[in-house]
Formats: structure tokens, C-alpha cells, sequence
């Protein structure tokens, strides 16, 4: 119908070109009489038109609609493409949102995972170093403990001795021939100094 519209078209085009002017210009009568065409004029005119319609139909008219067609072909296959692109676009754009929001939550995953790794590091180095300070503190005891023993084994010993000689010269020759009362007089006085130490 679109097509039928364009050749009434330009049939009255190539109507209107084909009327001489001439006649046109001849009459100077009445305004009625320029309207109508004269049978002379007007039956070569339009035998004249009818070949020209005819020749435009067979030879130029389906070149037109040839373009017109691949005019309209390429403009729905343009119009396709950019419906295409569109979607192509918005399925890209989702696929990038959903990785945005993917690496988001990786992202705040090892945030908290270090968070977590880093609290559980600093507990085990606490238990550590008290750890540390208990075995610190345990061996000065012991260290402390066992200096305390030797010094009381050593005082014990010089008292011992320092007892020996003054007994020996107070008591004399007695107890210098008899050692098992040496010994005995030795461990009483340790026993007597040990309770009066404790």
C-alpha cells in the first residue's frame, strides 16, 4: 500500500511535466478554458505518459523498491543489532556486578579471617610469654632454692669446722683421739643449730 501511494505519486509527477506549457501560455481567454486540455495536445500527452509509466515500471520502478527493501532490511537489522548489543551489554554489566560483589565479600572474608589469625597470634604469644615467665620464675626459685641449700650446706660445714676447733680446744686432747664422738658432738650441734635456723 505504501508502494502504491509512491507510483500515484509520481505518475502525477510525470503528469505535471508532460502538459505543455504552451498551451498554457497561448490561452489568455477565460479561466475555464486553461483547465481544460485540448484533445490535440492531450492524447499524445498522456500516450506519452502511458510509455513513460510503462518504461519506469518495468526498468527503474523495481530498482526502488529494491533499496527500499534493503533500506528497510538494514534498518530492522540495525535496529536488531542495537537490541542485541543492549541485552549483550546488560548480561555483561550484571556479570561485572555480581564480580564486584563477589571480590566485596572475598575481600571482607580475609579482612576477618586476618582479623581472627591476628587475635589468635597474639593470644598464643601472650600464653607463651607467661609461659616463658613461669619457667623464668620457676627456675629462679629452684636456683634460689639450691644457692640457699649450698649456703646452708657451707655455713653447716664452717660451723662444723669452726665447732671442731673450738671444741677441740676447749675439750682438749679427748676428743681429738676419738672421732665417733667428734662426729656425734658435730651432728648434735648441726641439729641444735638447724632448729634454732628453722
Amino acid at each position: 500500500m505504501k508502494f502504491d501511494r509512491i507510483r500515484v505519486s509520481a505518475a502525477l509527477a510525470a503528469l505535471a511535466c508532460m502538459v505543455p506549457q504552451a498551451a498554457y501560455a497561448e490561452e489568455s481567454g477565460s479561466g475555464a478554458e486553461i483547465l481544460i486540455p485540448k484533445p490535440a495536445e492531450f492524447i499524445p500527452a498522456l500516450v506519452i505518459f502511458l510509455i513513460i509509466l510503462a518504461v519506469l515500471g518495468k526498468l527503474v520502478w523495481p530498482s526502488v523498491l529494491a533499496m527500499f527493501e534493503q533500506r528497510e532490511k538494514t534498518i530492522a537489522d540495525s535496529l536488531k543489532e542495537a537490541d542485541e548489543t543492549r541485552a549483550h551489554s546488560a548480561e555483561v554489566r550484571a556479570q561485572a556486578d555480581s564480580v564486584i560483589a563477589d571480590a566485596r565479600r572475598q575481600a571482607s572474608d580475609i579482612v576477618l579471617s586476618a582479623r581472627s589469625d591476628a587475635e589468635k597470634e597474639r593470644a598464643r604469644i601472650v600464653a607463651e610469654a607467661h609461659s616463658e615467665a613461669e619457667d623464668i620464675i620457676s627456675k629462679a626459685r629452684d636456683r634460689a632454692e639450691d644457692e640457699m641449700q649450698r649456703a646452708y650446706a657451707n655455713a653447716t660445714d664452717t660451723i662444723a669446722k669452726t665447732s671442731v676447733a673450738i671444741a677441740g680446744k676447749i675439750v682438749g686432747d679427748v676428743l681429738a683421739d676419738d672421732p665417733a664422738k667428734q662426729r656425734e658432738l658435730i651432728e648434735k650441734y648441726i641439729a641444735e643449730v638447724g632448729s634454732l635456723h628453722a
